[in-house]
């Protein structure tokens, strides 16, 4: 599947979307069982749809995230611990999404990061992706996550579910990345929030810089600077690839995005 296919799109519900990022460990039940729901009808509407679903950790990893430092690197007994802790955070609230996803009739399977990634220096290093790759063949829908992960040279940290995507849209080689968040797309002018930003290129990022950096949450993994960074990178590197940041706060979204409306604001060449 190197090669990829015109019907593969990944999709990422953020934590901010599916959690209460102000509350720790306090999920958003009815928005994750009507978001299960959203990808339900999507897969439904179109039979051929191959779905790589990922999701942040909100108030559950990053807030113990923070606690320990994790991301920045584990060596002490009690980082660890912290290691651990937030690996059982966000463990919980994937057990709660794939659960919605199952009450929903979507035949969803984790592969969980910190059972199967080798990090060097916070990024991907090894990661034998046949399984997932397998799962997809089979019409089931992987599910991946921001998680732990052990690094040969920082000891453990944390691959944010977008670090994740970029390693997966390498290997995979999908149509189209949906990051459905809270915001309607990137704004201009955050935090007044009154700019929207239709679109996104490499030329663009100098001058929006100062927009993206504020953050109105605990995120340990780099906030909306990061997520657009990285995914202007990917877009360069794979062909075709369409990315988009969104709402998922609206009834429906989700699903209309899935079956290819352009929604919120397209970050690409």
């Amino acid at each position: 599947m190197r090669h990829g296919t015109k019907n593969l799109q990944f999709l990422k519900l953020g934590g901010s979307l599916i959690t209460d990022k102000h509350q720790p460990r306090t999920a958003r039940g009815d928005v994750i069982t009507r978001l299960g729901e959203e990808i339900a009808a999507a897969r439904a509407d179109n039979p051929a749809l191959r779905l790589v679903l990922g999701h942040g950790s909100g108030s559950f990893g990053h807030v113990s995230a923070e606690r320990y430092g994790t991301r920045s690197g584990v060596r002490s007994p009690s980082e660890w611990r912290g290691f651990a802790e937030v690996w059982r955070d966000a463990s919980a609230l994937n057990h709660i999404v794939v659960e919605a996803l199952h009450a929903a009739g979507v035949p969803a399977i984790t592969f969980p990061p910190s059972g199967a990634v080798t990090a060097h220096q916070g990024q991907v290093a090894t990661w034998d992706t046949l399984p997932l790759r397998t799962a997809l063949e089979r019409g089931l829908l992987p599910v991946v996550y921001g998680d732990v992960v052990f690094d040969e040279e920082l000891g453990g940290t944390i691959l944010s579910t977008e670090n994740v995507f970029a390693y997966l849209a390498r290997q995979l080689r999908p149509r189209r990345i949906l990051l459905a968040g809270l915001d309607e797309g990137v704004w201009a002018d955050y935090p007044a929030c009154e700019r929207l930003l239709p679109k996104i290129t490499p030329d663009d990022l100098p001058r929006i810089r100062r927009g993206l950096e504020g953050s109105a949450a605990t995120d340990v993994t780099g906030g909306m600077a990061s997520k657009v960074k990285e995914m202007l990178a990917l877009a360069g590197e794979v062909e075709g690839l369409e990315v988009f940041i969104f709402s998922g706060a609206a009834a429906q979204n989700v699903r209309r995005a899935l079956q290819g409306e352009c929604l919120g604001t397209r970050i690409g060449l």
